[in-house]
């Protein structure tokens, strides 16, 4: 069993930046790989970005690629994304996700078993 909490969200300007964390509580965390969904009003949540356990190998939606780094520290059971140049469209509740580390990594949400709460990221224009 594994329990993720994520935290940084918040109001910010576009062109912001913030940094999301998820901890994650239980020693298998480098088990998983690790997600990063987002579900903006009104619409179905989609897949950001995943990244192995190891943390060697990441994927990214395109609408994200070069604005957003997610990573990772096994030693302090967390990941982290950092998001830069942030506009409105990234508005969304943001959820950190753990699954099997499958080849490639898995963008479906039924390959995460594990799911945090959430964190409100919201742009202003």
């Amino acid at each position: 069993q594994v329990q993720l909490v994520e935290s940084g969200g918040g109001l910010v300007q576009a062109g912001g930046s913030l940094i999301l964390s998820c901890a994650a509580s239980g020693r298998t965390f480098s088990s998983y790989a690790m997600g990063w969904f987002r579900q903006a009003q009104g619409k179905e949540r989609e897949f950001v970005t995943a990244i192995s356990r190891s943390g060697g190998r990441t994927t990214y939606i395109d609408s994200v690629k070069g604005r957003f780094t997610i990573s990772r520290d096994n030693a302090k059971n967390t990941v982290y994304l950092r998001m830069n140049s942030l506009n409105p469209p990234d508005t969304a509740v943001y959820y950190c996700a753990a699954g099997s580390d499958t080849y490639p990594l898995s963008l479906r949400e039924d390959a995460y078993d594990y799911w945090g709460q959430g964190t409100q990221v919201t742009v202003s224009s």
